[in-house]
């Protein structure tokens, strides 16, 4: 789960991470009282997405002259005008795609004299099962590119968690950004908080980009993306409460509620698959003979006629899908489960798009004779390669 760069900076703040002061802005008139609370010289408007290259982004209703989605303001009035022109419009950076995101929310904080930038993440390494950190002296810029071309800029090390976060960590990282004295304190002390808020709220990913090192000698957090890991959210209600459901496809949001696992993609073709590598594998094959799959869905391995009826309406509620290949071996899943849900939810929404259907398992003559007698328009395959095969064909021939 994501959340919003000041909702991060507000969870950050609580284990004592510096940030700036600022403001959150639902509504353009709320922009003036937000900047009067933080009483200037210098203000940054902030758009609100979940996605990075905002600074570089572009917003589609504007013409020539776009600021993009992170602007400075050196007074009240232009802090009020671009509140006025970038909330509610569509923002549109190297991270949304072409489609971009709506502004809805605004972050207007304080500006910073800055003197140094600096990039610091936190992430799981599932190699050594650790919390690795990783450092660069190129903030601001994208990690990636920075990785490919200067890989040397970059230190990166894991923690064990026998020993915890340890002052030689600090110190680490203190040397990796050519910092002494009181900031190589300060680096210290900004890992331990790190550290503690990634472990207690069960984070996934921690990003600063950039940490910045102002005039005054004081290094802080000028940005700050945080992803949660979903297994764990259960154990915060107070994380749960930050999410924004309209910053989520609305597919996936409905799949949340059913317990599926569903990711929209931009192909053509839906797919309904049982176990997540036979999904891996049914997405595969779909690329491998010419097309593109519209989803990732796995209904699981105990799914019920209910469960894979919500699944298959998710499916057609794309209307960029052409067809639907439905691939289940069943062990646990019973394929005669599968045909009742599958014939349930196309009585109920309708098909309008070839659906392919490969059944292998537990039950399957069974379920094979269930789709067979609904009279419903369904291919039927004897493996994958077949199914695939004929989703492809059929899509092709349709359009």
């Amino acid at each position: 789960m994501n959340i919003h760069e000041y909702q991060a900076k507000a969870v950050l703040k609580e284990f004592g991470v510096p940030v700036s002061r600022g403001v959150a802005v639902f509504k353009a008139e709320e922009a003036e009282a937000a900047a009067r609370e933080l009483g200037g010289p210098l203000w940054v408007v902030k758009s609100q997405i979940h996605a990075g290259g905002r600074g570089k982004g572009k917003f589609k209703e504007l013409a020539a002259g776009d600021k993009g989605g992170v602007r400075l303001a050196k007074s009240v009035d232009e802090v009020k005008l671009n509140a006025q022109q970038m909330l509610g419009r569509t923002l549109v950076t190297l991270q949304t795609g072409p489609a971009g995101k709506q502004v809805n929310r605004l972050y207007i904080e304080e500006g910073s004299d800055i003197e140094a930038e600096f990039y610091l993440s936190a992430l799981v390494d599932r190699v050594t099962s650790r919390v690795a950190f990783v450092v660069s002296t190129e903030g601001g810029m994208n990690i990636e590119d920075v990785a490919h071309k200067t890989p040397e800029k970059i230190k990166t090390f894991s923690v064990d968690p026998a020993t915890g976060i340890m002052p030689h960590h600090g110190r680490t990282v203190a040397k990796a950004l050519g910092l002494s004295g009181d900031l190589a304190k300060q680096a210290g002390k900004l890992v331990v908080s790190l550290y503690k808020a990634f472990v207690a709220k069960d984070m996934a990913m921690l990003e600063i980009n950039p940490l910045i090192v102002t005039r005054q000698g004081e290094l802080k957090c000028l940005d700050a993306k945080v992803s949660f890991d979903s297994n764990a959210l259960f154990r915060h209600p107070d994380i749960v409460a930050l999410r924004d459901e309209t910053e989520e496809d609305a597919k996936e949001i409905e799949a949340s509620k059913h317990d599926l696992s569903y990711i929209a993609l931009d192909g053509t073709i839906g797919c309904m698959v049982n176990g997540a590598g036979l999904a891996m594998a049914t997405m595969d094959i779909i690329k491998l003979y010419g097309m593109e799959p519209a989803n990732f869905l796995d209904v699981g391995g105990g799914a019920s006629k209910e469960k894979v009826t919500a699944a298959f309406k998710i499916i057609t509620a794309d209307p960029n899908v052409k067809g639907i290949l439905v691939n289940i071996f069943g062990g646990i899943m019973r394929c005669d489960v599968i045909a009742e849900g599958v014939i349930a939810a196309v009585k109920e929404v309708g098909l309008k798009v070839p659906l392919v259907v490969r059944l292998e398992g537990t039950n399957v003559d069974l379920g094979k004779t269930i789709i067979g007698e609904s009279g419903l328009n369904v291919i039927p395959a004897d493996d994958l390669d077949d199914a695939a095969q004929k989703i492809v064909k059929a899509v092709k021939e349709a359009v």
